[in-house]
């Protein structure tokens, strides 16, 4: 209405006046720009964009939501809710955050009680927001800013670590703040009388498998693949094999590489000769396959040993001006049994040894024949079965190449295929002891054990022994299982008896920690 009456120039001049006067008290002139509107304080009222008594009493507020924040937690932990989950937790073994977390989930009213105090809290803290939006809008342009604390939130972790502060942290009436990663406690005034004792950690791998009784901060039994060790479980290490099986020479490897070379006695294994084909020292037509073999016999000669393969050697000659070329199969029975449970050297393939020829200086083409493994592809063996059979070595077309013909091929009479002798065979190698007895008894104890934790003894021991006579297998892409055949043909158990032991060892060995299985070829039946 005084607008109608004023004059136009001086409308603009009224208007502002009115909302200093009203917005800002007289104390300045009241401004707007940019969508935002304050008072430009006069030189004497510097601070009248702040109103202190409206902030102090949005300060007051936001310390009266603290503190119902801080009673509504005091409640949660003085609730019979709380003091009860506390009192069936177990004591008996250390609860770790997700332990805990388990226990919290099975209990119904402990986690009701807990959502009651979430959905209270959740309230308070919108509250505060609004306190807090109030008074940034309102100290925009105090000199000073107003004290703003807003109450911190607890999350469902937070109980998790104050519920293992009571169990472990909670001694001479002090309550402390438990550290899971260090296991240690922080006491009020860095005094130390809040310690508690921890008990033992229950879980897999080194951890227990459960307390002892009589002092719960340590073991008293512990994992498959851990033995107890002054109350901590550590992992279980198989005792020396050679009281079952020996697999080592004192022959250090040069000193073996030398005896090889020499072919010495000192590294002979006396091994019987067999064949139907033909005789040692006795000339023969070699124009078809000739079989022999070497066998030790243990079962009946040697039972308490068993017996490594380092080299072959043959003395094969041929009358004068022969032009047959022996052509040598060799297959390796590890532990007897029938030719089946032979496996095929493979001479000069993948890095394997070949036969080496040295010349002797006698009247007829007599010729050394060595395979030496030495070291590397050292292997078991009961029995060495060589197949001989010869091709007949002619010049080819060009002159300057060998051309090799199978002896029922060659059909020119008049060629002279000549005669072939084997003087001697040799095996080198070295036998090892062997106590199948107390291999048995390690097998009895998977069923019968003497007292507790000696099968898991046995069955370590087993594995011990199972994985050094398979890495003893020939190369190829998978190793033979030459474990079962010596539990077959030289322990003379049954096939079902040798699958119950391999299974066995397969589900002790997925329990252990850092174990890789691997696969093996059958080779025995």
């Amino acid at each position: 209405g005084l607008q109608v009456i004023l004059p136009e120039y001086l409308q603009e001049h009224f208007v502002q006046a009115a909302l200093s006067y009203i917005a800002c008290n007289s104390e300045g002139e009241f401004i707007c720009k940019d969508n935002d509107c304050w008072c430009q304080c006069g030189p004497r009222f510097p601070e009248c964009n702040c109103p202190y008594m409206d902030i102090q009493a949005m300060e007051e507020n936001l310390l009266r939501i603290s503190e119902t924040w801080n009673a509504y937690n005091s409640e949660f932990e003085e609730s019979d809710e709380f003091k009860l989950f506390m009192k069936r937790l177990p004591i008996n073994y250390f609860l770790n955050t997700s332990t805990v977390m388990h226990l919290w989930t099975m209990d119904s009213n402990f986690q009701r009680r807990y959502e009651q105090l979430e959905n209270s809290m959740r309230q308070l803290f919108l509250k505060a927001q609004k306190t807090v939006h109030k008074l940034f809008g309102l100290s925009k342009r105090c000199h000073k800013q107003p004290l703003i604390r807003m109450p911190r939130q607890r999350s469902s972790n937070y109980w998790l670590n104050r519920i293992q502060s009571f169990l472990y942290c909670n001694e001479n009436g002090l309550l402390g703040s438990f550290s899971e990663e260090t296991h240690t406690c922080t006491c009020p005034n860095d005094q130390v009388a809040c310690h508690g004792s921890l008990p033992c950690t229950v879980g897999d791998g080194s951890a227990c498998l459960s307390c002892a009784p009589d002092n719960r901060t340590r073991c008293g039994s512990c994992n498959a693949g851990y033995m107890l060790s002054q109350g901590l479980c550590k992992p279980e290490v198989a005792e020396s094999t050679e009281h079952y099986i020996g697999f080592e020479t004192d022959l250090q490897d040069l000193e073996m590489k030398y005896l090889l070379q020499k072919t010495d006695r000192r590294i002979e294994v006396h091994a019987i000769f067999i064949s139907n084909d033909m005789r040692l020292n006795s000339w023969f037509d070699p124009s078809w396959r000739k079989r022999m073999l070497l066998t030790l016999k243990s079962n009946k000669y040697k039972s308490s040993l068993v017996h490594m393969i380092l080299g072959l050697s043959l003395q094969i000659c041929l009358t004068k001006n022969s032009t047959l070329e022996p052509v040598l199969a060799v297959y390796v029975n590890p532990f007897g049994g029938s030719h089946s449970e032979s496996w095929f050297m493979p001479v000069n393939e993948n890095n394997f040894p070949d036969w080496e020829r040295t010349k002797l200086d006698l009247p007829l083409q007599c010729y050394n024949w060595t395979l030496t493994l030495g070291n590397k592809w050292k292997t078991f063996f009961e029995t060495v079965h060589i197949y001989l059979r010869s091709r007949i070595k002619s010049n080819g077309p060009n002159g300057n190449e060998s051309i090799y013909y199978e002896p029922l091929e060659f059909i020119d009479p008049s060629r002279n295929l000549g005669y072939m002798k084997i003087n001697n065979i040799q095996v080198f190698g070295y036998s090892m002891h062997f106590d199948p007895e107390a291999i048995r008894d390690l097998i009895l104890q998977l069923d019968y054990p003497y007292t507790q934790g000696s099968q898991d003894s046995a069955l370590l021991q087993l594995l011990e022994i199972r994985d050094r006579v398979n890495k003893l297998s020939p190369p190829g892409q998978r190793r033979l299982d030459l474990f079962s055949c010596l539990l077959r043909h030289r322990l003379k158990l049954s096939t079902s008896e040798v699958v119950r032991i391999q299974s066995a060892l397969q589900a002790f060995n997925a329990k252990l920690p850092n174990t890789v299985d691997y696969d093996t070829t059958k080779l025995c039946s």
